[in-house]
């Protein structure tokens, strides 16, 4: 039996651009993957016997969300896909609700830095993919001329360090080339992003040789809030402030909007989830750069976010083998710095969010990961909202359900076999969240089923953007 032509998604809580959760219809043409009617009305029951040419998919009281973007993921493949890979990346993302990712040019081996190396990244990727894929460039120090090639390729902005990146291949750029990757790109149309720290011989010292390497204070010292709050004056054409932590650095974007100046800004997950006055010494599993800071400054981020200082929130999923994060030894000074967390990210802000001292709806939440992402990647003419000409990506949601480890169904906390990610160490283990994502749809097309494994029956059909 062939698959019906159109789709149709009724439920009693649809969220479409307006904001708040209303019953609606959404009519999907799955030969081209687009949107094509949104009816304000919840079908009746039975609705499908009325519609012979389309299968109606009827939610009721569970909520139909937009497909959201994640711009900010560390894919790693080729070259060190032991740390992660296309095909558990994505399948990783669509089980959280992600049906596009935004690949960083770094930490796969070659770089995304060249137009030759962006092939052999997108030959990687072919036939992997279980969410659609778009890619952003990687600026280094003498690959000025590679940018607009880049550009007319597809990438969607371009990442700089001014600090060491981690990896050798991928070196920081001085002030001087920074200038010179502005000057070539400043009238097209793309964005610049930078990790937001910027080395500071005259600042602070950071912690003495002999601190304790186990004690998360120690790599705090390591990476002072000054480091941050000295990378805000370089804008000319869009630049954007990738996973911002530190919430001194909120004066100096202010200020900088205030000139006129174009300025984006993102925080992560771990940064609104998770504060230093909570995290366990000897558990490299929390360690990310920038860190992790107080309470008081992730109050102060959640302000900036409900302000609008910050535009979105992103994931910065940068996984590593496990041997890297140095669990058994307890050294946080020298384990790799990411934090594993993608397919959770919709979960762990709802949870935090929606607490009184936070007051954040689910609208608000989505919107800072669907709408704000895409615009933020130059793909809101085709993702991150439910609109009439856009790709037919939604995301079916239950807000009350709570995470279940599938061993022991009445443990009710997040643990290892929900994660879809390839090393599955994460410092969001052993939390109670609530709100699950029970399938997700790519251009109408169902690519993950809770109720089914997940994946069972599934094929990934997602495209390289």
């Amino acid at each position: 039996m062939s698959t019906p032509r159109y789709l149709k998604v009724t439920s009693k809580n649809v969220l479409l651009p307006s904001g708040d959760p209303q019953p609606a219809t959404i009519t999907i043409d799955r030969s081209s993957g687009k949107i094509v009617s949104i009816d304000l009305h919840y079908l009746a029951e039975n609705a499908g016997k009325h519609h012979p040419n389309a299968q109606v998919l009827d939610v009721g009281e569970k909520h139909v969300l937009p497909g959201l973007v994640d711009t900010h993921v560390h894919l790693n493949e080729p070259g060190r896909t032991d740390w992660e890979g296309f095909w558990t990346g994505t399948r990783a993302a669509v089980s959280g609700g992600v049906t596009t990712v935004v690949d960083m040019p770094l930490n796969s081996i070659p770089p995304t830095t060249t137009v030759e190396n962006l092939e052999v990244k997108r030959k990687s990727a072919r036939g992997q993919c279980w969410s659609d894929v778009a890619f952003w460039g990687g600026a280094i120090p003498g690959n000025q001329k590679d940018l607009k090639p880049l550009i007319t390729c597809g990438v969607k902005g371009f990442k700089c360090f001014m600090i060491e990146s981690g990896v050798e291949e991928f070196p920081y750029v001085s002030e001087h080339d920074l200038r010179d990757h502005m000057k070539e790109i400043e009238h097209e149309p793309t964005v610049l992003l930078f990790h937001a720290e910027l080395e500071n011989s005259s600042g602070p010292p950071g912690p003495h040789p002999s601190a304790d390497p186990t004690l998360y204070e120690t790599f705090l010292a390591s990476r002072p809030e000054d480091l941050e709050v000295n990378a805000k004056t370089y804008p000319s054409l869009r630049c954007h402030i990738v996973h911002l932590s530190a919430s001194p650095a909120l004066g100096a974007i202010r200020a900088a909007r205030g000139k006129g100046l174009k300025l984006t800004v993102e925080t992560c997950f771990h940064y609104l989830c998770l504060s230093a006055n909570e995290i366990p010494d000897g558990h490299p599993e929390f360690k990310c750069c920038p860190p992790v800071r107080n309470e008081s400054n992730r109050d102060q981020l959640w302000k900036a976010l409900l302000d609008g200082d910050i535009d979105c929130v992103v994931s910065d999923h940068s996984p590593c083998v496990i041997e890297l994060k140095k669990v058994e030894e307890g050294d946080i000074m020298t384990a790799w710095g990411g934090i594993n967390s993608l397919g959770l990210g919709l979960s762990l802000l709802w949870t935090e969010g929606r607490k009184p001292e936070r007051g954040a709806t689910l609208g608000q939440i989505v919107h800072w990961m669907s709408k704000r992402t895409a615009e933020h990647a130059g793909l809101d003419a085709v993702k991150g909202s439910l609109a009439v000409g856009l790709d037919g990506d939604f995301v079916i949601w239950d807000a009350e359900a709570e995470f279940k480890g599938r061993i022991d169904f009445l443990q009710p906390q997040v643990s290892k076999e929900q994660f879809h990610f390839k090393n599955k160490l994460s410092a969001y283990e052993g939390l109670v969240l609530r709100g699950v994502v029970q399938q997700t749809f790519l251009r109408g097309n169902m690519v993950y089923d809770r109720s089914q494994n997940g994946f069972d029956g599934l094929d990934p059909i997602g495209k390289l953007l």
